[in-house]
């Protein structure tokens, strides 16, 4: 997992720049110094890298209340844990580098995994499913959900 996180995170910024940059070359442009040491500079550089990580995986499957869901999901996450946890959107369908499938074993149109992480290392995780069933009721929704990631990430 901790390869998965640094894959994800390295490949994004080296994409991410060289579309900025328009002409497709990759200059090195690190702040990193000499009288600092890697663990710092990493700290600084990637400061999300030892968050626990809620991912929202979704697929390609008609779903009436799956957009809806992760709007909900987005509204929550940003009122009360941005600062705490990391947050990932992911069509799980499109994923042919991470096998996310396999690892999460995911199969539902929307399904929401809680990923602790320690020192960069994924160290367990648990699987919230038919979140779009319950969408009906946003107050007891948003209640359920934050039960679950304050109870799992050890926030009660």
């Amino acid at each position: 997992m901790k390869k998965l996180l640094w894959s994800l995170l390295l490949s994004t910024s080296i994409i991410g720049y060289a579309q900025a940059q328009g002409n497709g070359q990759l200059t090195y442009e690190g702040e990193y110094n000499s009288n600092q040491n890697l663990s710092e500079y990493f700290a600084e550089a990637y400061p999300n890298y030892n968050k626990p990580i809620i991912y929202v995986f979704f697929n390609n499957d008609p779903c009436y209340q799956c957009p809806q869901t992760i709007e909900l999901i987005e509204q929550i996450y940003n009122q009360n844990y941005q600062n705490e946890y990391s947050l990932f959107e992911i069509n799980y369908e499109n994923d042919n580098e991470y096998n996310f499938i396999e690892t999460y074993n995911l199969s539902q149109p929307l399904e929401v995994v809680l990923v602790n992480v320690e020192d960069g290392e994924a160290l367990g995780y648990k699987k919230l499913e038919n979140l779009e069933n319950q969408i009906s009721d946003p107050t007891s929704f948003s209640e359920n959900l934050q039960y679950q990631i304050n109870s799992f990430f050890g926030n009660d």
